[in-house]
């Protein structure tokens, strides 16, 4: 027996730390993801040549080149699996999320329809009375070449009016300001999937203006509108952003693709969300992209790559750039910026109801061209909702 123990022994204590290392090497298993054995030469991220991306490391990177390592998706949880949940909701239909801004709106933005109507039904309107309104309408944010469309207009229709009740002021300016907004523009959201890909929609903006909420709350949105979505969380540098993403994802129950090193590369990351989006034959993807400040030439060049690198698979049908409607002129300028990087299709304006200053909506759409498609006010998760001109104007007169 003493002769076999030191052979033994050593056989024993090799299966005891085998046994203790297998659950760490299957642990770090599952957080790499696989890649083709065999390279494609005409996929802009694995590039010509044989091999793994991850054996050929380090590869040479051009400009739009991305870099794969360490993304994963995070399905819907599954109660049958034993996994903790986050209860999948139910959004609410178009018609009550409308109904209930238009309320929020109304308390919120009447300050300055109340101040017109006050000026407009004055017994005499003099010079003094039209300064008065002026002054209000710059205070409001409407920028300065709107407030001189929208004095003139009134000027030339309240004297052709003479004597005036409240109701033909009300209606004037329900007209006048209407024609500002602009209920021609297209606000629809280019959201229909494509024969081979995916709708693929860009949400931008600076740091603190909710972009990564608002990709969530659309999502509530696009999910209630019966579209099957998936969410690419490319801000990679804010902590738990893309955590933050995937929760609202599994709350209404659509997968997220996302990277669990920490600042990794975003074209990436919305690259593996778009090709994810393709092969899942989903109708929307929607990319959460990192804040950025207008007056950094990198983060910006960034993120012209991120939608270059994404339009190597599909094209980019939507660019929402979010806004905060409390920051007034300075989102006019924040605005101006983005354009000129990605080519913005529509305005989100959150915090609408934490500022009178309304006419931010008529400046943003004068300057650039864009319409304002979509509005949050308030912090719940069905707070966003299309915009329409009419019922804003009704809201600012009611």
């Amino acid at each position: 027996m003493n002769d076999i123990l030191p052979i033994i022994l050593p056989i024993i204590v090799a299966l005891v730390v085998l046994g203790a290392l297998i659950p760490v090497l299957m642990k770090t298993r599952k957080n790499i993801k696989e890649y083709p054995t065999q390279r494609d030469a005409n996929d802009p991220v694995q590039g010509a040549g044989g091999g793994t991306l991850l054996e050929d490391r380090p590869v040479p990177k051009a400009p739009d080149a991305v870099d794969l390592e360490g993304l994963e998706t995070v399905e819907v949880p599954d109660n049958a699996a034993g996994l903790e949940t986050v209860p999948v909701e139910t959004p609410l239909p178009v018609a009550g999320r409308l109904t209930r801004l238009r309320e929020r709106l109304v308390k919120s933005n009447n300050i300055l329809g109340k101040g017109l109507l006050a000026l407009l039904s004055a017994d005499k309107i003099d010079e003094n009375v039209w300064d008065e309104v002026e002054e209000t309408l710059l205070l409001a944010d409407l920028g300065t070449e709107p407030t001189m469309q929208l004095v003139d207009a009134l000027r030339e229709r309240v004297k052709v009016l003479g004597t005036r009740s409240p109701e033909q002021v009300k209606a004037l300016l329900r007209e006048e300001l209407i024609k500002l907004v602009d209920p021609i523009m297209d606000r629809s959201l280019n959201v229909e999937r494509h024969a081979a890909a995916p709708a693929v929609m860009m949400v931008v903006g600076v740091n603190g203006v909710g972009k990564t909420t608002t990709v969530g709350k659309l999502a509530r949105v696009l999910v209630a509108e019966d579209k099957d979505v998936l969410l690419g969380a490319a801000d990679t540098f804010r902590a738990a952003a893309a955590e933050q993403l995937a929760t609202w994802g599994q709350r209404v129950g659509v997968p997220t693709v996302k990277s669990d090193i920490a600042g990794a590369d975003p074209a990436s990351v919305a690259y593996e969300a778009v090709k994810a989006g393709i092969e899942q034959e989903v109708d929307v993807v929607m990319i959460d992209t990192a804040g950025r400040l207008q007056n950094k030439v990198g983060l910006m060049d960034e993120l012209g790559k991120v939608k270059r690198v994404v339009e190597k698979l599909a094209e980019v049908d939507e660019v929402l750039l979010v806004l905060d409607a409390t920051t007034g002129q300075n989102g006019l300028n924040q605005a101006r910026v983005f354009a000129e990087v990605v080519n913005i299709t529509g305005i989100v304006l959150t915090k609408l109801d934490g500022t009178a200053k309304g006419g931010i909506v008529v400046a943003i759409q004068k300057s650039l061209g864009v319409p304002v498609k979509l509005v949050g006010l308030g912090e719940g998760a069905d707070d966003l909702a299309p915009f329409d001109a009419e019922s804003f104007v009704d809201a600012l007169l009611n």
